[in-house]
């Protein structure tokens, strides 16, 4: 009796793990589950506008007087923050596709719309799209940092690893993957985690 033949493998085109699809199953669900959790951030980031650093008397903390808004919350909640980072690839998406592109009045409903657009077709973007990959880092960031705007949760902590080259690489334990900026070598998730950590400078 014959083995049944196994299915080809490469690298994904995400994190460079072996995949069978061109995108993995876990990174097209994690892509999703980013686009997906935007237009709900977009609209919590309104909370976030507000500084809140006042002290446990109800007082501002500092003397100063208080910044009119967080600045951060307000460029991701403007026209050109989340906004535009979906606007642009949903528009790439159309033109590559020949689709209308459609206008939307207000940012709140450009968002909705981008999101949903963008997730109705992640396959096709998995699949076909050269630029995935930025795809995917785009995405993640500006999830990842409008959920720390209102968590309040710290930016990931970076550690620096030595690539064989001698160029010291600066990563996260979530990082997908990574090229090297001295030999251009590009690492996947499993393999950059895996490099030893980069020597400190002396002081």
């Amino acid at each position: 009796m014959l083995d049944a033949p196994t299915p080809a493998s490469w690298p994904c085109a995400v994190c460079d793990r072996p995949s069978v699809p061109r995108v993995h199953s876990g990174c097209q669900e994690r892509i999703r589950d980013n686009l997906d959790a935007l237009p709900g951030l977009y609209v919590e980031l309104a909370d976030s506008l507000q500084p809140g650093r006042r002290g446990s008397d109800g007082r501002s903390a500092t003397r100063s007087a208080p910044l009119p808004c967080n600045l951060d919350a307000l460029d991701l909640r403007s026209r050109g923050g989340i906004e535009g980072v979906l606007a642009s690839w949903n528009a790439d998406l159309c033109e590559r596709e020949g689709w209308t592109r459609h206008e939307y009045g207000s940012v709140e409903t450009a968002v909705r719309h981008h999101a949903a657009q963008l997730s109705m077709n992640l396959g096709l973007i998995c699949d076909e799209h050269p630029a995935v990959r930025e795809f995917a880092d785009e995405i993640r960031q500006i999830t990842g940092q409008a959920r720390r705007l209102t968590t309040g949760e710290r930016p990931p902590r970076r550690i620096g690893v030595a690539c064989p080259c001698g160029h010291t690489l600066r990563v996260t334990l979530d990082t997908p993957g990574v090229r090297c900026g001295g030999c251009g070598q590009q690492y996947g998730h499993a393999e950059v985690l895996g490099l030893p950590l980069a020597e400190r400078s002396a002081a």
